[in-house]
Protein backbone atom coordinates (compact mmCIF):
# COMPACT_ATOMS: atom_id res chain seq x y z
CA UNK A 1 0.00 0.00 0.00
CA UNK A 2 2.72 2.64 0.86
CA UNK A 3 4.29 1.44 -2.63
CA UNK A 4 1.64 2.75 -3.91
CA UNK A 5 1.26 5.88 -2.39
CA UNK A 6 4.70 6.43 -2.95
CA UNK A 7 3.93 5.60 -6.57
CA UNK A 8 0.94 8.06 -7.11
CA UNK A 9 2.93 11.28 -5.00
CA UNK A 10 6.29 10.10 -7.79
CA UNK A 11 3.89 10.92 -10.38
CA UNK A 12 2.03 13.86 -9.50
CA UNK A 13 5.47 15.76 -8.88
CA UNK A 14 6.66 14.64 -11.67
CA UNK A 15 4.31 15.99 -13.81
CA UNK A 16 4.63 18.99 -11.55
CA UNK A 17 7.92 19.77 -12.29
CA UNK A 18 7.76 19.20 -15.82
CA UNK A 19 5.07 22.07 -15.78
CA UNK A 20 7.14 23.90 -14.02
CA UNK A 21 10.43 23.30 -16.37
CA UNK A 22 7.86 24.79 -19.27
CA UNK A 23 6.70 27.47 -17.40
CA UNK A 24 9.74 29.01 -16.08
CA UNK A 25 11.13 30.03 -12.63
CA UNK A 26 8.76 33.12 -12.13
CA UNK A 27 5.74 31.20 -12.67
CA UNK A 28 6.23 28.11 -11.72
CA UNK A 29 7.36 29.76 -8.47
CA UNK A 30 3.88 31.14 -8.14
CA UNK A 31 2.11 28.03 -8.73
CA UNK A 32 4.03 26.00 -6.61
CA UNK A 33 3.53 28.38 -4.10
CA UNK A 34 -0.32 28.92 -3.98
CA UNK A 35 -0.51 24.99 -4.18
CA UNK A 36 1.64 24.24 -1.14
CA UNK A 37 -0.30 27.32 0.74
CA UNK A 38 -3.76 25.38 0.09
CA UNK A 39 -2.31 22.23 0.93
CA UNK A 40 0.15 22.31 3.39
CA UNK A 41 -2.31 22.56 5.93
CA UNK A 42 -3.48 19.13 5.52
CA UNK A 43 -0.67 17.38 5.80
CA UNK A 44 -0.09 15.42 9.12
CA UNK A 45 2.45 17.95 9.98
CA UNK A 46 0.04 20.02 10.71
CA UNK A 47 0.46 19.43 14.77
CA UNK A 48 3.85 19.55 14.68
CA UNK A 49 4.10 22.91 13.22
CA UNK A 50 1.54 24.56 15.53
CA UNK A 51 3.39 22.49 18.29
CA UNK A 52 6.88 23.71 17.74
CA UNK A 53 5.58 27.98 17.12
CA UNK A 54 4.10 27.05 20.82
CA UNK A 55 6.79 26.22 22.44
CA UNK A 56 9.15 28.15 20.33
CA UNK A 57 7.06 32.05 20.97
CA UNK A 58 5.59 31.85 24.11
CA UNK A 59 1.42 33.51 24.10
CA UNK A 60 2.00 33.54 20.44
CA UNK A 61 -1.64 34.46 18.90
CA UNK A 62 -3.72 32.11 16.52
CA UNK A 63 -3.47 34.96 13.98
CA UNK A 64 0.17 35.24 14.23
CA UNK A 65 0.50 31.16 13.81
CA UNK A 66 -1.19 30.90 11.05
CA UNK A 67 0.46 33.66 9.25
CA UNK A 68 3.87 32.27 9.44
CA UNK A 69 2.63 28.84 9.15
CA UNK A 70 0.68 30.36 5.61
CA UNK A 71 4.16 32.22 4.82
CA UNK A 72 6.52 28.52 5.50
CA UNK A 73 3.87 26.43 3.24
CA UNK A 74 4.67 29.54 0.10
CA UNK A 75 8.05 29.03 0.61
CA UNK A 76 8.43 25.15 1.09
CA UNK A 77 6.50 25.60 -2.93
CA UNK A 78 8.94 27.84 -4.20
CA UNK A 79 11.81 25.76 -3.05
CA UNK A 80 10.10 22.57 -5.12
CA UNK A 81 9.77 24.94 -7.95
CA UNK A 82 13.65 25.98 -7.72
CA UNK A 83 14.59 22.48 -8.08
CA UNK A 84 14.48 22.24 -11.37
CA UNK A 85 15.94 25.67 -11.80
CA UNK A 86 19.30 24.35 -9.94
CA UNK A 87 21.30 24.39 -13.27
CA UNK A 88 20.40 27.87 -13.71
CA UNK A 89 21.36 28.66 -10.10
CA UNK A 90 24.88 27.25 -10.62
CA UNK A 91 25.58 29.40 -13.69
CA UNK A 92 28.10 32.50 -13.14
CA UNK A 93 25.82 33.89 -15.12
CA UNK A 94 22.43 33.37 -13.68
CA UNK A 95 19.97 35.94 -13.52
CA UNK A 96 18.94 34.47 -10.13
CA UNK A 97 21.03 36.73 -7.70
CA UNK A 98 22.14 35.68 -4.49
CA UNK A 99 23.78 38.41 -2.86
CA UNK A 100 26.20 37.19 -0.53
CA UNK A 101 27.79 38.92 2.94
CA UNK A 102 31.04 37.11 3.86
CA UNK A 103 32.48 36.03 0.65
CA UNK A 104 35.93 36.92 2.00
CA UNK A 105 35.13 34.41 4.67
CA UNK A 106 34.95 31.79 2.11
CA UNK A 107 38.37 32.95 0.06
CA UNK A 108 40.06 32.45 3.21
CA UNK A 109 38.95 29.04 4.05
CA UNK A 110 39.71 27.86 0.51
CA UNK A 111 42.93 29.87 0.72
CA UNK A 112 44.30 28.26 3.62
CA UNK A 113 43.23 24.70 2.78
CA UNK A 114 42.42 23.80 6.62
CA UNK A 115 38.70 22.29 6.39
CA UNK A 116 35.64 23.47 8.73
CA UNK A 117 32.35 22.78 10.10
CA UNK A 118 29.53 24.92 7.79
CA UNK A 119 26.31 24.50 10.34
CA UNK A 120 23.02 26.11 9.63
CA UNK A 121 19.36 24.97 9.30
CA UNK A 122 16.76 24.88 6.73
CA UNK A 123 16.04 28.55 5.80
CA UNK A 124 14.30 28.76 2.57
CA UNK A 125 16.26 27.46 -0.28
CA UNK A 126 18.73 26.40 2.07
CA UNK A 127 20.23 24.17 -0.85
CA UNK A 128 21.77 27.08 -2.66
CA UNK A 129 24.24 27.38 0.61
CA UNK A 130 25.71 24.22 -0.15
CA UNK A 131 25.69 25.58 -3.71
CA UNK A 132 27.21 28.74 -3.10
CA UNK A 133 29.90 27.13 -0.76
CA UNK A 134 31.32 24.62 -3.29
CA UNK A 135 31.04 26.91 -6.50
CA UNK A 136 33.57 29.22 -4.14
CA UNK A 137 35.62 26.34 -4.76
CA UNK A 138 36.12 25.07 -1.42
CA UNK A 139 35.58 20.88 -1.53
CA UNK A 140 32.66 20.09 0.39
CA UNK A 141 30.66 17.40 1.78
CA UNK A 142 27.28 17.50 2.99
CA UNK A 143 25.02 15.61 5.22
CA UNK A 144 21.71 15.00 3.74
CA UNK A 145 18.42 12.79 4.87
CA UNK A 146 17.25 10.75 1.72
CA UNK A 147 13.31 10.92 0.81
CA UNK A 148 11.23 8.09 2.37
CA UNK A 149 9.65 7.87 -1.51
CA UNK A 150 11.58 5.33 -3.25
CA UNK A 151 10.90 6.43 -6.45
CA UNK A 152 11.66 10.21 -5.71
CA UNK A 153 14.91 9.47 -3.78
CA UNK A 154 16.91 8.72 -6.94
CA UNK A 155 15.87 12.13 -9.08
CA UNK A 156 16.70 13.88 -5.96
CA UNK A 157 19.81 12.23 -5.04
CA UNK A 158 20.93 13.15 -9.11
CA UNK A 159 20.12 17.00 -8.80
CA UNK A 160 21.94 17.13 -5.71
CA UNK A 161 25.30 15.64 -6.59
CA UNK A 162 25.42 17.25 -10.38
CA UNK A 163 23.88 21.07 -9.03
CA UNK A 164 24.53 21.06 -5.72
CA UNK A 165 27.47 19.31 -3.69
CA UNK A 166 29.31 16.57 -5.18
CA UNK A 167 30.05 14.91 -2.00
CA UNK A 168 26.60 13.52 -0.85
CA UNK A 169 26.52 11.33 2.64
CA UNK A 170 23.93 10.43 4.17
CA UNK A 171 22.90 11.18 7.54
CA UNK A 172 23.84 8.04 10.32
CA UNK A 173 26.39 5.86 11.87
CA UNK A 174 27.82 4.98 8.55
CA UNK A 175 27.55 8.58 7.69
CA UNK A 176 29.50 9.46 10.19
CA UNK A 177 32.56 7.24 9.42
CA UNK A 178 32.60 8.54 6.01
CA UNK A 179 32.27 12.38 7.28
CA UNK A 180 35.46 11.47 9.36
CA UNK A 181 37.29 10.15 6.53
CA UNK A 182 36.35 12.65 4.07
CA UNK A 183 37.46 15.77 7.01
CA UNK A 184 40.57 13.90 7.32
CA UNK A 185 41.42 14.73 3.61
CA UNK A 186 40.57 18.09 3.86
CA UNK A 187 37.12 18.34 3.01
CA UNK A 188 34.81 20.75 4.85
CA UNK A 189 31.87 19.52 5.98
CA UNK A 190 27.79 21.38 6.00
CA UNK A 191 25.46 19.57 7.96
CA UNK A 192 22.04 21.11 9.15
CA UNK A 193 21.69 21.26 13.27
CA UNK A 194 17.81 22.16 12.81
CA UNK A 195 16.51 18.40 12.72
CA UNK A 196 15.34 15.92 15.15
CA UNK A 197 18.15 13.15 15.38
CA UNK A 198 18.14 9.79 17.35
CA UNK A 199 21.56 10.21 19.05
CA UNK A 200 22.81 13.15 20.33
CA UNK A 201 22.84 15.15 23.74
CA UNK A 202 19.74 17.07 24.91
CA UNK A 203 20.43 20.88 25.45
CA UNK A 204 18.15 24.28 25.38
CA UNK A 205 16.49 25.05 21.91
CA UNK A 206 14.43 27.95 22.47
CA UNK A 207 14.37 27.29 26.48
CA UNK A 208 13.65 23.52 26.14
CA UNK A 209 15.59 20.58 26.49
CA UNK A 210 15.78 19.12 22.60
CA UNK A 211 17.80 16.28 21.07
CA UNK A 212 20.77 17.88 19.09
CA UNK A 213 23.52 16.35 17.24
CA UNK A 214 26.77 16.51 18.48
CA UNK A 215 29.05 16.19 15.69
CA UNK A 216 29.91 20.09 15.04
CA UNK A 217 31.34 19.97 18.53
CA UNK A 218 32.69 16.48 18.39
CA UNK A 219 35.41 18.22 15.81
CA UNK A 220 35.59 20.86 17.28
CA UNK A 221 37.51 18.81 20.35
CA UNK A 222 38.99 16.61 18.56
CA UNK A 223 40.61 18.42 15.69
CA UNK A 224 39.99 22.04 16.91
CA UNK A 225 38.85 23.20 13.52
CA UNK A 226 36.35 26.26 13.34
CA UNK A 227 33.10 26.27 13.30
CA UNK A 228 31.46 28.86 10.37
CA UNK A 229 27.43 29.71 10.55
CA UNK A 230 25.85 30.51 7.26
CA UNK A 231 22.80 31.84 6.78
CA UNK A 232 20.02 32.37 3.69
CA UNK A 233 17.02 34.91 3.15
CA UNK A 234 14.65 35.09 0.50
CA UNK A 235 13.65 38.53 -0.44
CA UNK A 236 10.45 40.14 -1.53
CA UNK A 237 11.96 39.79 -5.41
CA UNK A 238 13.03 36.39 -4.38
CA UNK A 239 16.63 36.88 -5.05
CA UNK A 240 18.57 36.08 -2.02
CA UNK A 241 20.74 37.14 0.67
CA UNK A 242 23.55 34.60 1.70
CA UNK A 243 25.14 35.32 5.12
CA UNK A 244 28.75 33.43 5.81
CA UNK A 245 29.36 34.34 9.89
CA UNK A 246 32.88 35.28 10.54
CA UNK A 247 34.36 31.84 11.80
CA UNK A 248 33.83 31.04 15.49
CA UNK A 249 36.97 29.26 17.63
CA UNK A 250 36.06 27.49 20.86
CA UNK A 251 38.62 27.14 23.82
CA UNK A 252 40.05 23.77 25.11
CA UNK A 253 37.96 24.17 28.23
CA UNK A 254 34.79 24.49 26.14
CA UNK A 255 32.35 21.05 26.63
CA UNK A 256 30.48 19.37 23.79
CA UNK A 257 27.53 20.59 26.04
CA UNK A 258 28.54 24.20 25.67
CA UNK A 259 29.55 23.94 22.01
CA UNK A 260 26.72 22.55 20.89
CA UNK A 261 23.85 24.72 23.57
CA UNK A 262 26.44 27.85 21.67
CA UNK A 263 25.39 26.41 18.23
CA UNK A 264 22.03 26.16 18.97
CA UNK A 265 21.70 29.68 20.16
CA UNK A 266 22.87 31.14 16.98
CA UNK A 267 20.14 28.94 15.21
CA UNK A 268 17.85 30.50 17.48
CA UNK A 269 18.60 33.94 16.59
CA UNK A 270 18.86 33.08 12.34
CA UNK A 271 15.01 31.54 13.14
CA UNK A 272 13.79 34.92 14.97
CA UNK A 273 15.15 36.67 12.07
CA UNK A 274 12.63 35.46 10.08
CA UNK A 275 10.32 32.93 11.20
CA UNK A 276 8.18 32.81 8.23
CA UNK A 277 10.96 31.03 6.35
CA UNK A 278 12.16 28.17 8.50
CA UNK A 279 10.57 25.37 8.16
CA UNK A 280 8.79 24.21 10.94
CA UNK A 281 7.95 20.90 10.26
CA UNK A 282 10.50 18.72 12.56
CA UNK A 283 9.29 17.11 15.45
CA UNK A 284 11.93 19.35 17.10
CA UNK A 285 11.29 18.71 20.95
CA UNK A 286 9.93 14.88 20.87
Amino acid sequence: MKKIKYLLQAIILIFLLTIFKMVGIKVARLISSNIMRKIGPYFRSRKTIEKNLELAFNNISNHEKNLITKNMWSTYGKILAEYVFMRDFRKTSSTQKITVIGQKTLDEIKKSGKPVIFISGHFDNFELMALHIEKSGIDLTTIYRPLNNIFLKPLMKIIRKKFICKKQIKKGLSGTRLILKNFKKNSSIALMIDQRVSQGIKVNFFSKAALTTSIPAQFVKKFKCQIVPIYIERKADDNFNLKIFDPINFSNEDTIEAITLNLNKILENMILNNPNQWIWTHNRWK
